[in-house]
C-alpha cells in the first residue's frame, strides 16, 4: 500500500509546521506520508514530496514562480496542479488542497489529485 492510500480519507489534518516564506518550500509529514509545502504569492499548495521522474525529495529542491524544479535532474512540476513542466518529469505528481487555520496548515487527505 502507498503512503498515499495509507492516509486518505483522513480529511483536514494540521501540519507540523510554520507556512513557509514566500517563495519557498517546507517539508512536512502526516504520519508515514511526505508532503512538501510551497508558497506562491501567499498561496499555499502542497505535493507529495517525492519527484515523479525518479523518486528523491522535491523538498530539496527549488521554486521558480509556481514550479518546482527537482534538485536531481532539474525536471519541473507546476505546483498548483502537480503537472509536469519541464523534462525530464512527465507524469503528474500527486497533489492535496491546504488551507490556512489560525496561522498554521491543514491539508486535505480526503481529496487526493494527480
Amino acid at each position: 500500500m502507498s503512503d498515499a492510500l495509507s492516509v486518505e480519507g483522513q480529511g483536514w489534518v494540521g501540519l507540523d509546521v510554520a507556512p513557509p516564506a514566500p517563495g519557498s518550500v517546507v517539508p512536512a509529514r502526516v504520519g508515514e506520508l511526505k508532503l512538501v509545502v510551497c508558497n506562491v504569492d501567499g498561496q499555499f499548495y502542497a505535493l507529495a514530496d517525492v519527484c515523479p521522474h525518479v523518486q528523491v525529495p522535491l523538498s530539496d529542491g527549488s521554486l521558480h514562480g509556481a514550479l518546482l524544479e527537482c534538485s536531481l535532474h532539474g525536471g519541473r512540476v507546476d505546483v498548483r496542479d502537480g503537472s509536469p513542466a519541464g523534462l525530464p518529469v512527465r507524469r503528474a505528481a500527486t497533489t492535496y488542497r491546504v488551507r490556512e487555520v489560525d496561522g498554521g496548515l491543514e491539508v486535505d487527505l480526503g481529496e487526493v489529485g494527480e
